[in-house]
């Protein structure tokens, strides 16, 4: 079962979307930048993966500087008392969102 939440930074200014898998990591990733609604992010770890089984180091770098990065650790369920907090949305915010942020990055 997939979970979608979101979280501020505050250090970056940075609103953080994510698709989740039942474990807490992410499978999709969207960076909208707080002041002035800039996207920063829209990547897939499926698409990671494939790139480096394709293309090797050279290839997820590449992606990257495209789409960004996909965390590295689990996120914490929403409603955990951690800071920053994190608090789902629906599925279809995401989706919609993601559309927009791949447009964008394209």
């Amino acid at each position: 079962m997939l979970n979608y939440v979101r979280w501020y930074c505050l250090e970056a200014d940075r609103w953080n979307y994510d698709e989740l898998d039942a474990d807490g990591w992410a499978v999709r990733h969207v960076e909208v930048r707080a002041a002035g609604g800039v996207i920063l992010a829209a990547a897939s770890l499926a698409e990671v993966l494939a790139a480096r089984d394709s293309g090797g180091a050279e290839a997820v770098r590449r992606y990257e500087r495209q789409y960004g990065v996909v965390p590295e650790a689990p996120l914490p369920q929403p409603g955990t008392g951690v800071e920053p907090p994190v608090e789902e949305i629906a599925a279809e915010d995401f989706e919609k969102l993601w559309r927009v942020a791949r447009r964008h990055l394209d």
